[in-house]
């Protein structure tokens, strides 16, 4: 088994570097798009975070949170940091929620339902994945996704749709203990 990506990353593997930007740049972009007033200074946001993360990365513990979460926790840091460092602040980064370290009770229950959703989406097709990804965590809208991925944007909007349905279905399966089947390759 690999070691986890962020332990990798502090090893200076160029291959896992690249895999976490791929994994998370759309988390870390999405972040700072509400947290700067233009794309160019969110994209050198973006670069600063993730030299940050690069070399803070030897300090993930996976026996505190998931990798995800590490990269949040830090992104979050470092973007506030900048903002403050250049004297720009918006009032959208007043708005994000504050990633305590210490778990709360309610982050406990957050962790667990996430454990849950992760499974609802592992369920859902990689065009169902991709296409909310790009919309949730990238910012886009569905005429960039049907854009950038080239697929007509009524295939995209349906594709949303549809993963939509089928992770509120997974969701109220996993509340109501019912068995939820996943999703076919190829089905709406």
């Amino acid at each position: 088994m690999d070691a986890p990506l962020l332990d990798r990353v502090a090893e200076g593997d160029e291959e896992a570097v690249r895999e976490c930007v791929d994994r998370y740049g759309g988390v870390v972009w999405g972040l700072a798009r509400r947290m700067f007033a233009d794309a160019a200074s969110a994209e050198d946001a973006v670069q600063e975070v993730f030299i940050h993360l690069w070399r803070t990365a030897g300090r993930y513990d996976p026996r505190r949170g998931a990798e995800g979460t590490f990269v949040g926790v830090v992104a979050r840091r470092k973007l506030l940091e900048l903002l403050r460092r250049d004297g720009r602040r918006r009032d959208a980064a007043a708005d994000l929620p504050d990633l305590a370290e210490e778990p709360t009770p309610d982050a406990v229950c957050f962790a667990e339902d996430s454990a849950e959703l992760r499974e609802c989406w592992s369920r859902l097709t990689v065009d169902q994945q991709g296409v909310l990804s790009r919309s949730v965590f990238g910012g886009l809208s569905y005429p960039q996704i049907a854009e950038e991925i080239g697929r007509p944007l009524g295939t995209v909007k349906t594709w949303a749709r549809s993963a939509l349905k089928s992770l509120s279905a997974c969701w109220h399966a996993k509340q109501t203990d019912i068995d939820y089947p996943a999703a076919k390759e190829g089905t709406p």
